[in-house]
């Protein structure tokens, strides 16, 4: 049983990662810098190459994450190739996801165990099924986000803090050590809004006897600072910039200096009443029903219940900044569900809290189900420059633009197959001197005849074609919304509507979102 858990945790977080393989803007630092550190390493004659250079974003990010996850994805890489599994760029960015899908799916799993060593078997059961009937966490936990690295040290700390017996006060002394290390090692390298998770976590932790004060402070200065000399010795070597610091510089953009409000602000309960319950979906009341019955699980959500308030202070909110606090709702939530389903089977009141427990597990399968279908229909620049690279595989000095959309919805560098470099283990294509332009904001009165570009791939297809000198190859769609497909015609038609067109009664709409251009010769 414990082995099937694992299992299905894994395969979840893999089915994401095959079924929507491509990657939005907000995931390409990482992702990029991944890239960069597979095909030219890390030697200083290379870093003039890496793609940072060109596309620095707003904040400089760490590269520790990215160069872990390089190193970790070469074997498997060259094993895969091997294998005839990895042939192009492209399953190489897949393998890239799946490695980190792997490593964030045994997060979970080290706290499932802990769940079934706490709390018994059919509460870690019902653990995993919570998880792997959501969306969100599932579906981002093999993408390259930052909060994604930050999540499995995240959930390392957990699995050491509450790893114990059912009625045991206290964690084990170095299980307590590991984990704040564990804490104060992500806040300072990966994500620095775990500062505020890892506060209520000490409180807490002193408040309960678990560590003493000295023991906490000599932790939290001795991780502290190794944490500091890492990330300012490899990142100021990245960046080339000395000293450099990522989050601290991005906590003096982002608070100090309050430049995330240029991302737009949201009201100060929108974790509670938006984000948390996006994430969740029906743990929530599962949730609360947990905490009311049984004492560990109210003392084990105070401190994420505080890292919500105290970071519900700032004003820009986004879901993925609360991201870490999802296993341990879910644990609170698998202790209610199980509540439900362990009542008398034989009167009306258990029967109806079994049906709850399961229609909430259906429900959310469904919202997943959904939202993993859009999802798979919302990155059309992926599937745009895809298709281009097959339509036009045997033609050599192709020079093609990438638009602002395309860049942003999936046409990441690991799509650019055609054009060098190449990992050693992964034999080339035939046609390999293409060129893939990325300029931002090209018009068409910037291309005249003399640019050197055979082929767009943009937004807009008219202002470029009735200039004459561009025709329309090929257009992709993306997402646009759902549609309820109701029957209709009074009850007595309804009843007589066959069974396979209810099930097509939520209908997809999609609308052309990218176009294909090539120069007319």
């Amino acid at each position: 049983m414990s082995f099937a858990m694992d299992l299905l945790l894994l395969a979840t977080s893999w089915a994401h990662v095959l079924l929507a393989p491509y990657t939005k803007v907000e995931e390409s630092f990482n992702l990029h810098a991944t890239h960069d550190v597979l095909m030219y390493g890390v030697g200083r004659n290379n870093l003039h190459k890496f793609d940072h250079n060109t596309f620095p974003g707003a904040v400089p990010r760490t590269f520790i994450g990215s160069i872990l996850l390089a190193w970790l994805t070469s074997p498997v890489a060259y094993v895969a190739s091997q294998w005839g599994l990895l042939s192009t760029k492209l399953d190489l960015q897949i393998a890239v996801r799946l490695v980190l899908a792997t490593l964030n799916a045994t997060g979970l799993m080290l706290i499932r165990r802990a769940v079934c060593r706490r709390f018994g078997r059919p509460t870690g059961l019902m653990y995993v099924l919570l998880i792997c009937s959501q969306f969100h966490l599932p579906f981002w936990m093999g993408r390259t986000l930052p909060n994604m690295f930050a999540l499995f040290p995240v959930n390392l700390a957990f699995y050491a803090l509450y790893d114990r017996a059912p009625q045991s006060q206290y964690p084990a002394r170095r299980s307590a050590d590991v984990a704040f290390a564990l804490l104060t090692f992500t806040a300072v390298v990966l994500r620095s809004e775990v500062v505020l998770l890892l506060a209520p976590l000490a409180v807490q932790a002193l408040l309960l006897r678990h560590i003493s004060f000295m023991r906490l402070i000599k932790i939290g200065f001795l991780s502290g600072m190794l944490s500091i000399i890492l990330t300012v010795t490899i990142d100021s070597y990245m960046w080339n910039q000395w000293p450099l610091w990522p989050e601290m510089h991005g906590i003096y953009f982002n608070v100090y200096q309050g430049k995330s409000s240029d991302w737009g602000t949201s009201p100060v309960h929108a974790y509670f009443l938006s984000h948390l319950p996006k994430l969740l979906l029906g743990s929530i009341p599962l949730a609360i029903l947990g905490a009311m019955s049984d004492n560990r699980v109210r003392a084990l959500m105070y401190p994420p219940v505080l890292f919500i308030a105290l970071i519900s202070c700032l004003g820009h909110k986004e879901w993925r900044f609360i991201i870490y606090v999802v296993p341990l709702f879910n644990i609170a939530a698998a202790r209610g569900a199980w509540w439900m389903v362990s009542r008398r089977k034989g009167g009306l009141f258990g029967r109806m809290m079994f049906l709850a427990a399961m229609g909430i597990l259906a429900l959310n399968c469904a919202i997943t189900i959904v939202s993993t279908r859009a999802s798979m229909a919302n990155y059309p620049g992926g599937s745009a420059l895809v298709a281009f690279n097959d339509q036009y595989a045997d033609q050599h000095a192709v020079q093609v633009h990438i638009s602002n959309l395309a860049a942003q919805t999936g046409a990441s560098l690991f799509l650019q197959s055609r054009s060098p470099p190449y990992i050693p283990s992964m034999t080339a294509p035939a046609t390999n001197d293409w060129v893939y332009n990325k300029t931002e904001n090209l018009s068409p009165r910037d291309l005249t005849t003399s640019t050197p570009l055979t082929h767009l791939i943009t937004e807009s297809s008219v202002e470029f074609t009735r200039t004459g000198r561009w025709k329309l190859v090929d257009s992709v769609q993306g997402f646009s919304r759902w549609k309820w497909n109701l029957p209709r015609g009074g009850i007595a038609k309804v009843l007589e509507v066959p069974l396979h067109q209810w099930l097509s009664v939520l209908e997809m709409e999609t609308n052309d979102q990218l176009h294909i251009l090539e120069r007319v010769k």
